[in-house]
């Protein structure tokens, strides 16, 4: 397939507007894009880990959650020169890295569908004051604890962290994949039972427990929902694309 049309289908569904929004950097990290695409290797994370996998299968493109490089080059390899050693080694193969990230998380059938999705919410909406959100109802109340297990389940995580203080009976959900904990407050003044995030500082906790609200924190790599959200979408665009997810990040063991 043309590049030019399948990053401009890409682009239309999550447009580098929202990552503005956030101070972001998406898009094009390093490389050329090539004018054909055919194979995908799509991971949260472009890391030394992934190169050899990248050699063994050379792909045209790369597609990754995080961005590769956060900030200009001479920003990032000043300080990163792991970084900077890993994007020669990429440069010299000739195979270019792309990045959707926030603009993934905001944007429709993005991140935080799919996790709310995932959960089987029904009337999803993203509210006003964080267009990121996603907030739904379950179709039947859980207990918090049940509730708890249900989501690690749905989200396959070993494990969670959950501040227990609000209602007893969760129905509305409010979600934010990744590390969106400062949020809280949003899915509390919407009428949330419970909101769902990650990297929640010990501030955070304390204020949700002061506030009697529950908070569920899962892991930062909740969001390898991304490989299998972007496949479906490229598959969509054109089922003849030849895409490998690389699901290589393992969660700290927990002692």
């Amino acid at each position: 397939m043309k590049t030019s049309i399948l990053l401009n289908k890409l682009a239309k569904k999550f447009p580098k507007k929202y990552a503005k929004m956030n101070h972001d950097f998406v898009g094009l990290m390093t490389g050329k894009l090539p004018k054909e695409i055919k194979r995908i290797v799509l991971c949260l994370d472009f890391d030394w880990q992934v190169l050899p996998l990248i050699k063994e299968n050379k792909p045209d493109i790369i597609i990754t959650h995080h961005p590769f490089i956060f900030g200009t080059k001479y920003r990032v390899f000043k300080w990163d020169k792991n970084k900077e050693a890993l994007c020669q080694e990429i440069d010299a193969l000739g195979v270019p890295v792309y990045s959707f990230h926030t603009n993934f998380d905001t944007g429709k059938d993005g991140m935080n569908d799919a996790l709310a999705e995932a959960l089987d919410l029904e009337n999803i909406y993203a509210p006003q004051s964080n267009i990121m959100m996603r907030i739904g109802q379950l179709k039947e109340a859980m207990a918090v604890d049940e509730f708890a297990s249900f989501a690690k389940a749905r989200f396959n995580m070993e494990y969670g962290l959950l501040v227990n203080e609000g209602s007893d009976t969760i129905r509305k959900v409010g979600i934010i994949g990744g590390g969106g904990s400062r949020s809280w407050t949003i899915a509390r003044d919407e009428g949330c039972d419970i909101y769902i995030s990650g990297d929640a500082p010990h501030y955070v906790r304390r204020a949700v427990v002061n506030e009697k609200f529950n908070y569920l924190d899962f892991p930062h790599e909740v969001e390898k929902i991304f490989m299998v959200q972007m496949k479906k979408i490229l598959l969509s665009i054109d089922d003849s694309l030849e895409i490998l997810m690389v699901d290589h990040e393992e969660l700290p063991k927990v002692i």
